[in-house]
């Protein structure tokens, strides 16, 4: 059976030949603590389980996607020239076949695209990520006027169960006053940190407008999504985008 009904897909009014899919935890083989789709090969899980999800996977992509050594850093790749494993937090990709893709279990995974389907990125946004620039970078990789693109929103660790420090808060209050709206005082000295209220302030700021999603918690919904921040041990999904 295909493993496109455990997927979701971005719910945005993208071209007809932009293509874009998320997956969840399920559908998969890997055994538990990484139970059943996890598609990184970096967390503990055995290879050949890995390689078997991402043969799973295959059928519904046009090619190996180019698979990034992520680092919560803000480089950004070129999916349709890279052939060994880059290390980097975010691609972009303008050739027909070249498929983009990030993998979370918390951080938030950023989709993006051009009005005219000229040009495709994604971007993997925890919040060390999110803060340093890698939106900016991403968007300047697309090297097309900002408010030409249109973005989506995977699931992310929700503003309920994000809990940070007064370090965290600061870093971004500094760069964008506006961002103190984004956390709420928790216990303790914590916040409670808004993800997705944050990349939206990123968003609006470079000009972009058309943002969708946000709205899916990955620490609250055991059953279908993968979380650091819940489980710790535990498996990664990808965020897939491509031009047909």
């Amino acid at each position: 059976m295909s493993l496109l009904k455990h997927c979701l897909t971005p719910d945005w009014p993208a071209p007809k030949h932009v293509m874009a899919l998320q997956t969840t935890r399920t559908g998969g083989c890997s055994a538990p603590p990484y139970a059943s789709l996890n598609l990184g090969s970096h967390v503990g899980d055995a290879a050949l389980a890995v390689s078997r999800n991402r043969m799973l996977l295959a059928p519904l992509l046009p090619s190996e996607p180019v698979w990034l050594n992520q680092v919560h850093g803000v480089v950004v790749a070129d999916a349709g020239q890279t052939i060994c494993l880059p290390e980097a937090d975010a691609s972009v990709a303008t050739h027909p076949g070249a498929v983009c893709v990030v993998m979370t279990a918390d951080c938030l995974p950023v989709l993006l695209c051009d009005e005219q389907g000229t040009v495709v990125g994604a971007a993997h946004a925890g919040w060390r990520g999110l803060c340093d620039g890698v939106i900016e970078a991403t968007v300047r990789a697309m090297q097309v006027p900002p408010p030409a693109l249109m973005v989506w929103l995977g699931p992310a660790i929700g503003p309920a169960a994000f809990e940070v420090g007064d370090e965290v808060r600061a870093a971004f209050v500094a760069q964008q006053p506006q961002a103190a709206a984004a956390f709420v005082a928790g216990k303790e000295g914590k916040w409670l940190a808004d993800l997705y209220q944050l990349a939206r302030l990123r968003l609006q700021a470079l000009g972009i407008t058309r943002i969708y999603g946000g709205d899916q918690c990955t620490y609250s919904d055991e059953q279908r999504f993968y979380s650091y921040r819940r489980d710790g041990v535990t498996g990664r999904m990808g965020t897939f985008i491509w031009l047909k």
